[in-house]
């Protein structure tokens, strides 16, 4: 029980609320009920294509494209990788969970998570539909060499922590 005490003290927030008519609660309720149904949508089919990924992708593949002696030419990968995620960072953590598993760099890994949150083509596709080409082509200029240089400090952080390995025992 003491696991699992915020459930409980949600679902008494939620009846109160919906007995009382608590107008932020009710939306609370809504809110949550909306991102549980697009992650039960989401998340068991990203699921099996990841451990699809995980079974057929070669983990000499994994190194020689996202691995310690790829350079620049890894952060590319990563950002094209992350370019193709559909469903967010619902998908985007256990891909990156995969990669480190398969001896990817940290580096190009914080790249990829980043990436996977500004430049996926659904998402840019929208943006450029309504805010216009020159506002995404500027956008990208500015946020990719500013994900990149934070990756590799945060990498660097993690190093320094030996946060990393942790990780990758568990």
């Amino acid at each position: 029980m003491n696991r699992y005490w915020h459930i409980v003290v949600f679902a008494v927030f939620v009846i109160i609320s919906l007995l009382l008519n608590f107008q932020p609660g009710l939306d609370i309720y809504d809110n949550f009920m909306d991102y549980l149904l697009s992650m039960i949508t989401i998340v068991p089919a990203a699921f099996v294509l990841i451990s699809l990924f995980e079974v057929w992708v070669k983990r000499e593949t994994i190194e020689k494209h996202l691995g310690e002696e790829t350079g620049l030419r890894g952060f590319l990968w990563a950002i094209i990788l992350a370019g193709t995620i559909v469903g967010g960072l619902y998908v985007a953590f256990p891909v990156a969970a995969v990669l480190h598993k398969k001896g990817a760099r940290t580096e190009v890994i914080f790249t990829f998570l980043f990436a996977a949150t500004i430049c996926r083509i659904p998402m840019t596709l929208f943006e450029a539909n309504f805010l216009g080409i020159k506002f995404t082509m500027v956008r990208f200029l500015v946020s990719l060499p500013l994900v990149i240089i934070s990756s590799i400090l945060l990498a660097k952080i993690a190093e320094w922590f030996g946060m990393m390995e942790k990780v990758g025992e568990k």
